[in-house]
């Protein structure tokens, strides 16, 4: 539905729309979708490698102890959690919402599986986060470094998902290119694939949202 040349014309506008700002904005990517029917329990919750790695970082928590813990620090991830942390999040809500809110993706040694799902499912799985489990010897240090580029895409019972593909920062194309990568992964969890989806949005965190359809009405009338 969405080419590569539509791509980098939406974004070069969004980016001219949004004008110079103190700080770095965001770009981000809105899928409007259609003919779909939510009532039936529509869901979707995929983290996608962005191509481009924007400078921000996703944030990595991970609940293990032992080895695992100690080559997790060692690879610097964001925050390690011991199961006796666990066992204390399990009893303040408040700081366990916390630590949920300030990760983007949780991993897990599978033998604290059970325990995360009692202390943190409860606000884990409805934010989508529910940790991946991770075998033991399993390199995490690998893991992680994918994550730290990665995205999560997720909608449940709505026809619109948003990512965001990286920041002003990032080229035209380096942006084109993560978007693509949004687009195909949420094309392959679709019914219908491309036909599903009705619009595209991209949008910098201070300017206006330029639709696909606006674009390709332009297209029309230029022939």
């Amino acid at each position: 539905m969405v080419n590569d040349s539509q791509l980098k014309e939406l974004i070069k506008r969004a980016r001219e729309g949004a004008g110079k700002r103190k700080f770095t904005q965001s770009a981000e990517l809105t899928l409007v979708l259609k003919d779909i029917d939510v009532k039936k329990g529509f869901n979707i919750n995929e983290v996608v490698v962005l191509p481009n790695k924007p400078s921000r970082l996703a944030s990595i928590c991970v609940v293990a102890s032992g080895d695992m813990g100690t080559r997790a620090r060692k690879a610097e991830i964001d925050k390690v959690v011991e199961p006796s942390e666990l066992d204390r999040l399990g009893t303040n809500k408040r700081e366990a919402r916390k630590v949920v809110k300030s990760h983007d993706f949780f991993l897990s040694d599978t033998a604290q599986m059970a325990t995360v799902g009692r202390s943190l499912g409860q606000f884990l799985g409805p934010q989508g986060k529910m940790p991946t489990p991770v075998p033991y010897g399993a390199p995490i240090e690998s893991i992680a470094a994918r994550l730290r580029g990665a995205v999560r895409v997720k909608a449940k019972n709505q026809l619109n998902i948003s990512a965001k593909i990286g920041n002003e920062k990032m080229d035209d194309a380096q942006l084109a290119e993560n978007a693509s990568a949004v687009i195909a992964a949420v094309e392959k969890k679709l019914p219908q694939g491309d036909k599903n989806i009705k619009n595209a949005l991209v949008k910098f965190t201070m300017g206006r949202a330029v639709k696909l359809t606006s674009l390709k009405e332009e297209e029309k009338a230029k022939k």
